[in-house]
């Protein structure tokens, strides 16, 4: 009866293929380069938002 419960719990680890390995980091890749657009995008629109008057602020 232990033995049954232990095998339930077991988690098989998958074999990934060489294909599904590639898609993988071709996704990855795409999702950090969306991620680094939105960086550049959101550091460009406060510059512009700044302008200016960055350097003028009190300290």
């Amino acid at each position: 009866m232990i033995d049954d419960e232990a095998k339930r719990h077991q988690i098989e680890v998958p074999q990934w293929t060489e294909e599904q390995l590639m898609r993988r980091r071709q996704r990855n890749k795409a999702i950090a380069w969306v991620l680094a657009g939105l960086v550049t995008l959101f550091f460009v629109v406060t510059i512009v938002k700044l302008g200016g008057n960055v350097a003028n602020r009190p300290f």
